[in-house]
């Protein structure tokens, strides 16, 4: 019975319909829809914008601190501290408009060089030095005997008071006759070695001892010759015109070697052309003293002597032209040979 009765209590209650529209309209009203792809896009690119704009935001903020500021100011220091450019200058507009009108400046151009013989350095310099002590030494004489210097030109130039009245003074000074004798050697030996110079004989020669060599040469040529003429003068007992011709002559080369000395000047010191140019009217100066010597000698021989002009005429050539003929000969010889 009780079964039964609970069968029967328990009948089954009548079967009631949901409505499924109305509950899933509420549950699906209640949860989050799903968005689209589109929707997420949008999400993803705001979130990197907004970072974007965040780190942006900040930059100029930071830009915008103590130190930056510090390091702007510094530059804008060291930009003001450059100098401005200079002006293009005349010199350089024309520099550059030579370069585009001339042809041998324009790229492409063949190129011409003017190459020289490598010729070795010798150091002339102890020339200005030897030059200048000679026009010291004739200065020094000339200032201090300058009465001497007077009568020597006035001896030269009139030959008759030279051998009455002023050759006894000229006789009376002899430290200065001995200066200016002295004074002659010396310009003629550097006068030679300065042709020598320029005609390139004996270039390898050492200055030091060829110049000395040719003063002590010409001093002892004349030295000797005085010597000579005194001995002559006493073997024939005409002492007296030994010591009239021994006058003429020295009188002749104190003159030339008074003459002499801007000739050295000029050969030292010009230019190739010129001092050629010199060296020959040099050499006609001493030609026409030589002459002028033998002119004078011959006038002053012919008072004494009775003599013809061929016996003069052999004198000059056997004790003044071959001589000199012999000296020219053996330089030559060791000048083309190298043997003496």
């Amino acid at each position: 019975m009780m079964a039964q009765t609970a069968d029967s209590a328990a009948v089954p209650a009548p079967v009631v319909k949901k409505r499924p529209a109305a509950t899933h309209a509420v549950s699906d009203s209640l949860r989050p829809k799903p968005r689209p792809a589109k929707v997420a896009v949008k999400k993803d690119t705001t979130r990197v914008i907004a970072k974007d704009t965040v780190r942006r935001a900040v930059t100029p903020a930071t830009a915008a601190s103590p130190a930056d500021t510090g390091i702007h100011k510094t530059d804008s220091a060291a930009l003001a501290a450059v100098p401005k450019p200079k002006p293009v200058s005349e010199y350089d507009l024309y520099l550059k408009k030579l370069a585009e009108e001339n042809v041998f400046l324009k790229p492409g151009k063949p190129l011409f060089r003017d190459t020289n013989i490598l010729r070795p350095f010798r150091n002339m310099d102890w020339l200005v030095y030897l030059v200048g002590g000679v026009l010291l030494l004739l200065s020094i004489i000339r200032l201090a005997y300058t009465k001497y210097f007077v009568d020597l030109f006035r001896a030269f130039f009139n030959p008759t008071l030279s051998q009455r009245q002023l050759k006894d003074q000229l006789s009376q000074a002899p430290f200065p006759n001995m200066l200016l004798n002295a004074f002659f050697a010396v310009s003629l030996g550097v006068y030679l070695y300065l042709v020598l110079y320029r005609q390139q004989v004996f270039p390898q020669a050492e200055p030091w001892l060829l110049i000395p060599g040719l003063v002590i040469l010409v001093a002892a040529v004349y030295g000797i010759k005085y010597v000579m003429l005194r001995f002559c003068g006493w073997l024939f007992g005409n002492s007296e015109l030994a010591d009239a011709y021994i006058f003429i002559l020295y009188l002749i080369n104190k003159i030339l070697g008074v003459l002499l000395v801007p000739f050295l000047v000029v050969l030292a010191f010009c230019d190739v052309e010129i001092a050629h140019t010199f060296l020959y009217i040099s050499i006609f100066f001493i030609i026409l003293l030589v002459l002028y010597r033998y002119i004078r000698s011959y006038s002053l021989v012919k008072q004494y002597l009775s003599f013809s002009k061929l016996h003069f005429f052999l004198y000059l050539c056997a004790f003044e032209v071959a001589p000199v003929l012999i000296l020219t000969k053996v330089l030559l010889n060791i000048w083309l040979t190298g043997n003496p």
